[in-house]
């Protein structure tokens, strides 16, 4: 039968959704209530494991309306299966932003008639209409409510929903909601917290012990027991108990730590007004998106997601952004052109106070309070996410993890032969059904290793320890292993590569419209009374907390170089005056030129500035401003700084000095950050009230050009030799910046990144405008060669040049352009992104999307950031480091206690060694398993097996002691990468040769033994050994009972001397050191456990001791056959290392000529993608040539 197609839900977002709808039906639960007693249980573990089976063996299709239950898939890669029960909740509207008054014959008065949650659910009063069945579920956090119209299920974030301007919220919400609306929206948006419950600890115990791992070993534990093996059946439920208690352990701590951080503040008290102008203290808890709440003068923690629409407040951010640098919100536009957008906390971030941020001070208007509209609540809020994110993350797509299961699954289909070659074999020698089915059933206990999972854990663990001690911190060990495989790594500038502060190298000022030369001191007493000084002093938004000037750190580099002092208005003059008291900055006494002194009450008053009026800077529009007035003036002046292509833009033309273009490029390309400043006069009729509501857009406009501060980011002195590491073990290393192009382009140059030698063209990309398709237009930099006396020279491109230089050369692409490629040019995005080095002028969404291309062309991703706007991206590389010890660094796996880059290649050295353990544990638990598995297979052929304390020796004290200590320290050198995989020809190939050494070296011992002269089937009185103990050891056999199981036999104790000394020999083999780990014999605790187990089995099958040999329930042999053993155990390892060295050198080479896989396309696409490109004359494209979006092929224009 066809399936009906699937409802899409969060259609376009991260989580979209694919949806079904089903009922119960009765006959289909019945079959399988059947099917679960006839399996013991075992078909409701299979529904409980796989959800889609469990809804679709026990449900009926329907639709989505009708639904009981809902069955979800992601439509990501993973295509994770959920199921979901459908409530149904009474409310008295339909919409959460309907209004009462449709729902009731007149307005409620306050407090009266409240429909509350209770109300909604158990009965309605008679002023409201008949209550409305809405339908609603929650899936990871976030309730999903029916909606008629959509005929889908849709979710409420909060007041965007109804796509509200900025105006509006001043004129529609600013007023407060009543109690009975806001009740009535509570039942919607649920209650105003983000609430991680800690589930118990028997919760979590049934979870652990349901996985499919415990449950194959509980099978195995009453298999055994059917055997009588209580000993090992003892063994492994010990190893199983401590196990799942570590685990819980781990659990319930993670969940206990994320709790705690999440209820710090999360519940307070709070003053809301309401709709009647009152205003009355409630809970935190109670709000609702809507609501207006009252921030208080000494600060607060924000309980919800608001924007701020009266007064202004000073924020530290730190727990979203990881910046420590308090920011200034200022309150939401009410009139001109800004006012009439639609409100968005993206774009209006500004304005808008976030959950969980500490407000430290507020600034307001005497008599005036700060206000704020509540937006988002609970999981909505931008907190809430993050805490879901964390609750609810993404499987990590490993491929180890993938190839481990494929492993397993050779395996069983290893048991499934044994399982059925003893049935077969059972039954030809006709031996009891009870026996046959413990026997065929114990084979895949002992194919499939109990203790793999934990032995697999170890090199986790070991690696996570020892970054610990490198300051390096992980929430999220699985990903150790990832590390290992990383080949790219996307690095942050600013604080990452470069120095966090930026410091003056100099100013540039403009006089009669042309540059004078620089000066690198920005305070000289003749330019006290300058505009450009008067610009650097007020053009910021710094703050006095506790008597500190606090802010961004470019600002205050910039308002120290002037010397100038701050001072803000107390908290008694602001109320005091009507108009809002402003911040005022003026120059130190002896600043003042002595021209000025002569009349100081008035003179030195003129240099105090007042700042009226501030436009926080924009990263979008990459400048701010301020409206200030200096004393004894009438008229105010607007001052204005930012990006120099943008400040230039907004002045007068001819106040732009002509070689402008150049100066900028000239200070670009050596690295240096660059500032430009403009003034403007304003008319003087201009009021104080009048500039509170003036839009920004006519403010910044006819601007005069005052000139340049030119700033220098210094780059970390760990940063280019750590590049330059990366580098030399063939990882691939890319810049993702908010900074200027030229400027990241020239500290990629300076840090290694782009050599000396290579060429970097950039893609400007242009949308499509006025019927001109969208276009790529590829500018050629030119190449700083650095002549003898250090001065740089430009070195044109010739056509000869471009023909030697194709394969040394990176694209730049700035946000603008990435943004534009990614929609009209999907074609070029991955032939881009393959020889990309620096992304500028990138935005955080951006910076995650970019990592998703890397990540489709399968390149194995890490992500290097201070924290800063990086947390998408940390989160969603494979590898995320955080330089940042703040609360954001919750978002990334990886947080690292030094605030520079030596982190990465130490991660990378730590994920390498801990991939190469798990790859040779698994290869030392595999061929384990299939020694035991050969030995058993031989011994029940002759209807025996391995005793009971033989399988325990092996198990505990071989196995586990020797995975258990198998830590190496990683290789200080951070050596070539390798593609490393446990499915790959030579792994492979290397296992499947051991496994046919053991078999040939215990097939050779069985038939051997059998072929000696004092070979006889055993019997209590067999007695093989030499004279001088035959009466001894006659007089034990006598009085020893009859072996039932037939474990005492020739064949059991030659077969066990055989293999124990093979799972020796395996474990030191496949422990090798290089290339990413030291040798062996540095790690002494296994180097120690090794000898001392050959030294006990040497011990006892050459001198036997009685004790051992009736505990182990081994027989004596005569010493000859010791001895024989001995040489057959020396050649068994000398292949077994011979044929492993030969695996190592040769084994490519070989499988690719035996399979004629010589010229084999490579496995992962960007190589692939590599090998095309090599052979495309047309790329990289030639210098000043333009693509267009209507035709892929490129086309030359007219030099630009």
């Amino acid at each position: 039968m066809k399936t009906k197609e699937p409802t899409i839900i969060n259609q376009g977002l991260e989580d979209e959704m694919e949806v079904w709808g089903y009922r119960p039906c009765v006959w289909k639960m019945i079959l399988v209530g059947v099917g679960t007693v006839c399996s013991g249980g075992l078909l409701l573990l299979l529904l409980y494991w796989l959800p889609e089976w469990g809804v679709k063996g026990t449900c009926t299709h329907t639709s989505l309306k009708d639904a009981h239950t809902l069955l979800l898939r992601t439509t990501d890669e993973f295509s994770q299966w959920f199921r979901a029960k459908v409530h149904v909740m009474l409310a008295p509207g339909r919409e959460p932003y309907d209004s009462l008054d449709r729902m009731s014959t007149a307005q409620l008065p306050n407090g009266a008639g409240d429909y509350g949650i209770s109300a909604a659910h158990d009965e309605h009063h008679g002023k409201y209409e008949a209550p409305v069945q809405i339908l609603y579920f929650t899936h990871h956090s976030t309730k999903y409510y029916w909606n008629d119209m959509m005929h889908n299920f849709e979710f409420y974030i909060g007041l965007e929903d109804v796509k509200v301007s900025c105006a509006s919220i001043h004129s529609d919400h600013s007023a407060g909601l009543s109690k009975a609306l806001q009740d009535y929206r509570r039942l919607f948006f649920g209650e105003n917290e983000i609430t991680v419950r800690v589930p118990s600890l028997f919760k979590l115990l049934v979870k652990e012990v349901l996985n499919p791992f415990y449950i194959f070993q509980l099978f195995s534990v009453i298999l055994w027991s059917a055997e009588d093996y209580y000993y090992y059946a003892t063994a492994i439920v010990f190893m199983s108990v401590i196990s799942i208690a570590t685990s819980l352990y781990t659990i319930k701590k993670q969940y206990v730590m994320l709790h705690d951080m999440v209820a710090t503040h999360s519940v307070v008290r709070v003053s809301v007004c309401r709709g009647n102008k009152e205003i009355e203290q409630a809970m935190s808890t109670d709000l609702v998106p809507g609501d207006v709440i009252i921030v208080p003068a000494n600060g607060m923690v924000m309980p919800c997601d608001a924007v701020l629409i009266h007064g202004t407040c000073i924020v530290n951010e730190s727990m979203l952004t990881g910046e420590s640098v308090p920011v200034t919100k200022t309150s939401l536009p009410s009139s001109g052109e800004d006012a009439a957008w639609t409100y968005s906390t993206e774009e209006h971030k500004r304005h808008t106070l976030f959950c969980g941020t500490h407000v430290i001070q507020t600034r307001f208007y005497a008599g005036e309070l700060v206000e704020a509209v509540v937006v988002r609540t609970g999981f909505s809020t931008e907190k809430g996410q993050l805490v879901r994110s964390i609750l609810h993350p993404k499987p990590a797509d490993f491929k180890l993890y993938r190839d481990a299961y494929l492993f397993l699954l050779c395996l069983v289909g290893v048991a499934g032969i044994g399982f059925i070659y003893t049935i077969v074999l059972s039954i030809m020698k006709k031996v009891p059904a009870k026996t046959i089915i413990i026997e065929s059933l114990d084979i895949i206990t002992i194919t499939v290793p109990p203790a793999l999972p934990a032995a697999m854990t170890a090199g986790i663990v070991y690696a996570q320890r020892r970054l610990k001690r490198v300051g390096i911190f992980c929430i999220s060990p699985q990903r150790i292993n990832m590390c290992g495989q990383l080949n790219l790594v996307c690095f942050d500038k600013t604080g990452t590569l470069t120095e966090d502060g930026l410091d003056l190298w100099g100013v540039q000022t403009v006089e009669d419209g042309s540059f004078s030369p620089p000066e690198a001191d920005a305070a000289e007493d003749s330019r006290v009374n300058s505009a450009f000084v008067a610009c650097m002093a007020t053009c910021h938004s710094l703050t006095k907390i506790e008597g500190e000037l606090s802010g961004d750190p470019l600002d205050l580099k910039m308002f120290s170089a002037t010397g100038w002092i701050l001072e803000e208005p107390t908290e008694e003059e602001t109320t005091l005056h009507n108009p809002i008291m402003p911040t005022v900055v003026r120059p130190p006494k002896q600043s003042i030129p002595e021209a000025n002194q002569n009349n100081p009450l008035t003179q030195n008053m003129s240099c105090e500035i007042g700042i009226v009026r501030q436009f926080p800077f924009s990263s979008t529009l990459q400048r701010m401003s301020v409206v200030v007035r200096r004393l004894g003036e009438k008229h105010m002046d607007a001052y204005l700084k930012g990006a120099p292509e943008v400040v230039a833009n907004l002045c007068k033309q001819h106040t732009v000095p002509q070689s402008f273009t150049e100066t900028l490029e000239t200070y670009t390309k050596q690295g240096f950050r660059v500032i430009a400043l403009a003034h403007r006069q304003l008319e003087s009729k201009l009021s104080w009230h009048k500039v509170q509501s003036l839009s920004r857009d006519l403010l910044e406009t006819n601007m005069e050009f005052l000139g340049l501060i030119i700033m220098q980011n210094k780059i970390k002195e760990e940063t280019a030799s750590v590049l330059r590491e990366l580098r030399q073990a063939n990882i691939r290393t890319l810049m993702v910046t908010g900074d200027n192009m030229l400027t990241a382009i020239s500290v990629a140059r300076d840090c290694g990144m782009i050599r000396a030698h290579e060429r970097v063209i950039i893609a400007e990309a242009a949308p499509p405008k006025d019927f001109h398709p969208a276009s790529i237009t590829w500018h050629y930099t030119e190449n700083p060669v650095q002549t003898k006396d250090n001065q740089s020279v430009e070195m044109n491109l010739e056509d000869g040049v471009y023909a030697r230089q194709e394969q040394s050369y990176h694209f730049a692409v700035t946000g603008r352009a990435f943004a534009v490629i990614t929609e009209h040019f999907p074609q070029v995005l991955q032939k881009l992104a393959l020889r990309a080095t620096v992304f500028a002028r990138m935005a955080p969404d951006q910076k995650t999307q970019l990592v998703e291309v890397l990540q489709s062309i399968d390149y194995t991703v890490g992500m290097c950031g201070d924290g800063a706007n990086d947390c998408g991206a940390l989160k969603r590389a494979h590898c995320g480091i955080s330089l940042s010890e703040l609360e954001a660094s919750v978002a990334s796996p990886f947080t690292s206690s030094t605030a520079n880059i030596s982190c990465v290649p130490n991660l990378i050295r730590e994920g390498r060694a801990a991939l190469i353990t798990s790859f040779c544990v698994f290869k030392f638990m595999a061929l384990y398993s299939i020694i035991q598995y050969l030995s058993v297979t031989l011994l029940y052929s002759i209807l025996s097996n391995l005793g009971d304390f033989q399988f325990l020796f092996i198990d505990i004290a071989i196995i586990l002691i020797i995975a258990f200590t198998s830590e190496q320290h990683v290789d200080s050198t951070l050596t070539l990468s390798y593609v490393l995989s446990l499915i790959s020809g030579p792994l492979l190939f290397s296992v499947l040769t051991q496994i046919i050494t053991c078999l040939l070296f215990q097939v050779l011992a069985f038939l051997l033994v059998r072929q000696q002269s004092w070979y006889e089937t055993w019997t209590p009185q067999s007695d093989a050994c030499n004279a001088s103990r035959s009466g001894l050891s006659h007089g034990l056999n006598v009085t020893s009972p009859h072996d039932h199981k037939n474990i005492k036999n020739y064949e059991n104790t030659t077969l066990f001397y055989v293999s124990s000394f093979q799972y020796l020999a395996v474990a030191i083999i496949f422990s090798k050191g290089k290339p990413f780990r030291q040798p062996s014999y540095r790690n002494w605790p296994f180097m120690l456990s090794c000898v001392a187990l050959y030294t006990f089995l040497l011990f006892i099958m050459l001198y036997p001791v009685r004790a051992i040999d009736n505990f182990l329930e081994i027989v004596c042999v005569p010493h000859d056959w010791r001895i024989t053993l001995v040489i057959i155990v020396i050649v068994n390892a000398a292949v077994s290392f011979i044929l492993e060295e030969a695996n190592q050198h040769w084994a490519s080479s070989f499988l690719s000529w035996l399979f004629c896989q010589t010229n084999k396309p490579p496995r992962v696409l960007y190589m692939h993608l590599a090998l095309e490109l090599q052979d495309n004359t047309d790329w990289p494209p030639r210098p000043s040539t333009v693509t267009y979006a209507s035709n892929p092929q490129s086309r030359l224009s007219a030099p630009l």
